[in-house]
């Protein structure tokens, strides 16, 4: 009798390389919660005799553990308020954008017809324009501020949630316990959100992880355009575009912020590669 073989098994990672994204990003937003606490300095606080000092220099009164900016200013109190910036951005653009794109895709898909037609006809008419684009000039149109960056970012990234929760919704739409719940006089909301919307919730929320550091990458780059959070506001992208000027004589002024920026979204596009294989039922 030939042994049945077993399916291969997942290679297991190791803890380190599973919890150290985690770690960073819970560390990431203490940081942002905090920054009122934990920042050394006041950020927008100017010292001109400390103009670039680099990392370990005092000056004045002001001890720069990470150097200073073009103004004298501390740079690690700049990067931990600048770290506050960026995830309230990401945060209420994926809320904002997933909860639009998510109720007008289970719609459609629930409802079809000419609902279906209209909404992923937008969508497609909004997928095919480039998101950096659409997003420049939207802010260009309205003006630069913390809001309007959070509204574009909304606007332009819907369609994404509104696509995989379309999909999600053809399928679960015919099973025999959402046509047992309308037979039996359930409305339309109470069948998508009771009953839709539980078991399309997964996918949705591997989009969201996934969209949580684009949001970051989308923040930094309209402050390094000059279209998102204006100064004197830190903001990574901000410190990075003002800092390239001096990239020759004062490297840590934007190699420090785009290393903050770098480890963050690759610790979320890690987490979120993670909360995609363990919601991939081809994983389990």
């Amino acid at each position: 009798m030939s042994a049945i073989a077993a399916p291969p098994a997942r290679p297991r990672r190791l803890a380190l390389s599973r919890w150290w994204p985690v770690a960073v990003i819970a560390l990431v937003v203490l940081a942002a919660i905090l920054a009122p606490w934990l920042a050394p300095y006041d950020p927008n606080a100017q010292n001109l005799a400390g103009r670039l000092k680099p990392p370990g220099t005092v000056s004045r009164s002001f001890h720069y553990w990470l150097g200073s900016d073009e103004l004298g200013r501390d740079l690690l109190s700049r990067i931990i308020h600048g770290a506050r910036v960026s995830l309230i951005v990401a945060f209420a653009s994926v809320i904002l954008s997933g909860t639009v794109g998510t109720v007008l895709g289970m719609i459609a898909g629930y409802r079809r017809g000419l609902v279906e037609i209209a909404v992923m006809r937008v969508v497609d008419v909004f997928l095919s324009i480039p998101a950096v684009l659409l997003a420049i000039i939207t802010v260009a149109v309205l003006g630069p501020s913390l809001v309007n960056v959070i509204m574009v970012l909304a606007l332009t990234r819907w369609p994404r949630y509104a696509r995989v929760a379309y999909s999600q919704t053809l399928s679960v739409a015919t099973m025999p316990y959402v046509r047992l719940a309308a037979l039996m006089g359930a409305g339309a909301g109470r069948i998508l959100f009771r009953h839709i919307l539980p078991n399309i919730i997964g996918a949705v929320s591997v989009v969201a992880t996934l969209e949580f550091g684009l949001m970051v990458l989308f923040e930094a780059g309209l402050s390094f355009l000059g279209l998102g959070v204006q100064p004197p506001t830190a903001s990574w992208g901000a410190m990075l575009s003002t800092g390239r000027n001096y990239v020759a004589t004062a490297w840590w002024a934007a190699t420090l912020p785009g290393l903050c920026l770098f480890v963050l979204v690759l610790a979320v596009n890690l987490t979120g590669d993670a909360v995609r294989d363990r919601l991939d039922p081809r994983f389990r």
